[in-house]
């Protein structure tokens, strides 16, 4: 199965690392009808938002399609909190962005309709989501449009719930 990741889990040493999702192959997608949004509130308010897409029917969302177990999907859901209402499924249709064998054509995603517009990204977080882009070779302009997204140092409510979410969201 595959899954669209679009924020921080598109850079592999996330997916893999944080989240302990050993995926078997990743390619740049998009996906039509959606548009990526930096301003989804985290679970535990600490002033930073994160990434979420929403519908949108003139745009575009870019991203990486990651072919996983059902069980590596449930542990995304996990550590994403889909079961607190954090984020929910849902299901795409996926473009290549560049020929590949056996390419994906539908992939599971999570978005939210938790928007709060006055929130901004963490750097830390938008410097995560800019190399997953650069690692799986987005295009350059769309790399430019999230260097532009504005954000702000972390919180220090950000900073300190970090090693607890960490430790959460490790694979049992």
């Amino acid at each position: 199965m595959w899954y669209f990741a679009y924020g921080s889990n598109m850079q592999s040493e996330t997916l893999r690392g944080r989240r302990g999702v050993p995926f078997r192959r990743a390619v740049a997608v998009r996906v039509r009808g959606w548009r990526v949004v930096f301003d989804k509130p985290p679970l535990f308010a600490v002033g930073e938002a994160f990434a979420n897409i929403v519908t949108d029917v003139n745009a575009v969302a870019l991203g990486v399609a990651f072919e996983v177990s059902e069980d590596d999907l449930a542990q995304i859901e996990r550590s994403e909190g889909v079961m607190l209402g954090n984020y929910r499924r849902v299901e795409l249709a996926v473009e290549v962005l560049a020929a590949c064998d056996d390419a994906p054509q539908r992939a599971t995603s999570l978005a939210s309709e938790r928007r709060d517009p006055s929130l901004q990204p963490s750097t830390r977080y938008m410097a995560l989501v800019v190399a997953g882009a650069l690692e799986h070779g987005l295009p350059a302009e769309y790399v430019e449009q999230l260097r532009a997204v504005p954000a702000r140092e972390p919180t220090a409510a950000a900073r300190a719930l970090r090693p607890l979410v960490d430790a959460a969201m490790r694979r049992r």
